[in-house]
């Protein structure tokens, strides 16, 4: 499968929960994913509101021939730079997490070492205001390897099952 195969799969499967946009998205990204969620629970009528929660995630879908260290530390400071700009920290804001997926022919081993090293997180107001995870994910598809950082780990399931 080519690159365009393989980001069309990705794309759909993430098109069952999230708001997936391909058009008029700035480089290096190709396409973009955007997941809102708003929870609220109250007792007995809507007015007395016990709890609030809001969560949203930002995936960024990039597509290189050839990866490098400079262009992966480039994309990885779009992408957490992009999606920490729409985060609004308020007292029922619980997290807002930014991915990114990079799909290259070829992968420099210097870049595929760095991925496993690369992390954000920012804390708003001690964590009262809720919080920012960021997970990468790089896909060589050349080879079939995949490098993840520690929390992008969580799409190690939907890679094998995509590649």
């Amino acid at each position: 499968m080519n690159k365009d195969e393989i980001l069309e799969k990705l794309l759909s499967s993430f098109q069952v929960y999230y708001d997936v946009k391909r058009d008029n998205i700035e480089p290096p990204f190709v396409a973009e994913a955007q997941f809102h969620t708003h929870d609220e629970q109250f007792f007995l009528v809507k007015s007395a509101v016990i709890s609030e929660a809001e969560s949203k995630e930002y995936v960024y879908f990039a597509s290189e021939d050839n990866l490098d260290l400079e262009k992966l530390l480039q994309m990885d400071q779009d992408a957490w730079s992009r999606g920490t700009a729409n985060v609004k920290p308020h007292t029922s804001h619980r997290n807002t997490d930014v991915a990114l997926i990079i799909l290259a022919d070829m992968i420099t081993e210097e870049a595929f070492f760095q991925i496993s090293k690369l992390r954000h997180y920012q804390s708003y107001r001690l964590g009262f205001q809720g919080w920012s995870n960021y997970r990468l994910v790089a896909i060589e598809l050349s080879t079939g390897r995949a490098a993840y950082n520690r929390l992008g780990r969580s799409f190690k399931k939907l890679v094998r099952n995509i590649i």
